[in-house]
């Protein structure tokens, strides 16, 4: 009994194996030609499409530049009434 449980503590385990096929291999392309000629021309319409998307972002957004402007008009007036 022993024995037993000894050789189930060292017993090795096996690798497990999968049955598993890419989907982008060579040996497994789709034989219908209608999805291959249709595929470029989905790519190319979708980068015309995101290339007229783009947006030209400032050096600073403009919730910044409204602040520092309240900001600098608080200070000129503390320092006209300071040194007037």
């Amino acid at each position: 009994m022993k024995v037993q449980a000894l050789l189930i503590l060292f017993k090795q385990r096996k690798h497990r194996t999968f049955n598993y096929k890419p989907r982008f291999s060579e040996e497994h392309k789709p034989e219908d030609s209608n999805n291959t000629e249709s595929q470029p021309d989905f790519i190319s319409k979708w980068k015309a499409a995101k290339e007229g998307k783009r947006k030209v972002k400032g050096v600073l957004p403009v919730r910044t530049l409204i602040l520092a402007l309240v900001l600098l008009l608080i200070l000129m007036y503390v320092l006209e009434k300071k040194y007037m």
